[in-house]
């Protein structure tokens, strides 16, 4: 920490005073003055992702406007992909000093660290802030755990909306009926007819991560709720009869020559031509991906979208339970989620460097007038790639702008998808693993060592889904899914 120390103090003073300053820095949020004799609060905030050559750059802009702003400087640090998790969970458990963080419900693991006190409950410093009452409600809902809320949500799709992601060059080419595919059993002729004419191109083509389509609320994976039971009646995903035809599919298609002999070990490859394959989507998506892949796709969803504690918890930054500055904590927060540059700046960079603003087509901006969340202005990303952050992993998406060859009305349709979206049963429901914690770590093993395997249609389900079944017996999951009814049925 830099501390600013008057010449005329004595020796004496200047060594208490670099004393102090660095017994400060050992806590959570460092404080220091600024030229005016203001406080000046440095937030160290942690995101999931790869670090950005022009990350100091833009933070530099950043803190000079939310230093004259809020009082607050952020110094951000990020962590891979792959890595973010147990970083996370070694700083969190080291006590290392750090004052907001991402959080989700498939990366540092929100449920789990609110529930042992690792995050601050927010509740008395949102109640008067501007986000709360702008940000879906829904969310705020799922953000609560006990009753307590212990993240800020960033405002984005609410459901889950698997989809079918297809090749454009091959849909055009044959004709193919997308809106018409939604089931696993749809893509059947389309497949066979891909095999047939096409003989460089994988008819459907997985990695292994790729999960078969469960149409379920997987509460703990393997074990959950189906979508539309009204009874909330517990179930094991792999004992439905839904699981089982599909498994039996895949087997079919595997043998077929449709899928990629190594599906259950492979890392997505984007130079392989492919027909089809899954994807987790919403609104647009597809711009998204075809930017991603340099080459044009079409989807379709595979199920109706259903909103769950997991979909509506799919990205939260969380303040830590023992920061200095639980105040600026949230009024950082709240000031990224709505105002309208600093939001920009963090999702885009620097304009004139990193983008620049384009210009809207009178139609089209005639089109969308009068509908909520549309900005008059779009922008081009230039040839930087200096910056490049994931959109959703600072803030809500509905205050961001939106690219030169993406409808002006974007989030507009994004607020009707999250209206749309019908919340699952089960929606609301947090599982308490306590009774059931041994029961339920030996999940992982099992569905790694059967799971990819199964779900791709690399081994016959009639020979190892009995062996999944028993090893799951073994593990316990019949005392998991009678003390998640158990927990359900309070609840409901």
């Amino acid at each position: 920490m830099k501390l600013k120390v008057w010449k005329r103090l004595t020796a004496a003073a200047m060594v208490f005073v670099m004393s102090a300053g660095l017994l400060a820095g050992c806590g959570k949020g460092k404080t220091e003055t600024n030229a005016n004799g203001e406080e000046i609060v440095e937030l160290v905030w942690w995101q999931i992702g790869d670090a950005q050559k022009d990350q100091e750059k833009v933070l530099a802009k950043v803190n000079e406007y939310t230093e004259e702003k809020i009082g607050v400087r952020v110094k951000v640090n990020t962590a891979g992909w792959g890595d973010y998790d147990q970083k996370m969970q070694v700083i969190i458990n080291t006590g290392d000093d750090w004052d907001l963080c991402f959080t989700c419900s498939w990366a540092n693991n929100y449920l789990q660290n609110a529930n042992k006190g690792a995050f601050l409950e927010l509740d008395e410093y949102l109640k008067d802030t501007e986000m709360y009452s702008t940000i879906d409600e829904r969310f705020w809902e799922a953000a609560k755990v006990k009753g307590k809320t212990y993240g800020v949500p960033s405002e984005k799709e609410i459901g889950s909306m698997p989809m079918w992601v297809f090749t454009k060059e091959y849909v055009d080419k044959y004709n193919v009926p997308v809106d018409e595919i939604h089931s696993l059993e749809d893509l059947e002729p389309w497949l066979k007819l891909i095999k047939e004419k096409e003989p460089g191109v994988v008819p459907l083509y997985l990695t292994s991560s790729y999960s078969a389509p469960t149409y379920m609320d997987l509460i703990q994976n393997p074990v959950g709720i189906e979508y539309g039971d009204e009874t909330l009646t517990v179930k094991n995903l792999f004992e439905t009869e839904k699981m089982k035809s599909t498994l039996n599919t895949m087997r079919k298609y595997y043998l077929a020559g449709y899928v990629n002999q190594d599906a259950a070990t492979a890392s997505d490859d984007k130079s392989v031509k492919r027909f089809v394959t899954k994807g987790d989507g919403q609104p647009y998506a597809e711009l998204v991906w075809s930017k991603d892949l340099k080459y044009d796709v079409v989807a379709t969803p595979i199920m109706d979208t259903y909103v769950t504690n997991i979909s509506a918890r799919g990205a939260l930054t969380a303040v830590n339970a023992q920061t200095d500055h639980p105040e600026k904590a949230v009024e950082f927060l709240n000031l990224v989620n709505t105002d309208e540059y600093l939001r920009n700046l963090l999702n885009y960079g620097i304009e004139g460097e990193h983008w620049n603003y384009v210009d809207v087509p009178e139609e089209e901006a005639a089109a969308a007038e009068g509908k909520p969340y549309v900005y008059d202005k779009k922008i081009a990303l230039t040839e930087s790639t200096d910056y490049r952050v994931s959109y959703w992993v600072q803030g809500g998406l509905f205050n961001t702008y939106v690219l030169e060859n993406e409808p002006i009305d974007k989030w507009a349709t994004f607020k009707e998808f999250n209206a749309e979206s019908v919340a699952a049963p089960s929606f609301g429901f947090d599982f308490d693993l306590e009774p059931v914690s041994t029961e339920v770590a030996g999940f992982g093993n099992v569905m790694d060592e059967f799971g990819k395997s199964l779900f791709t249609g690399s081994v016959d389900p009639e020979e190892y889904l009995p062996k999944l079944q028993e090893k799951l017996k073994a593990t316990g999951i019949d005392k998991v899914i009678e003390e998640m009814q158990r927990q359900i049925d309070e609840w409901k």
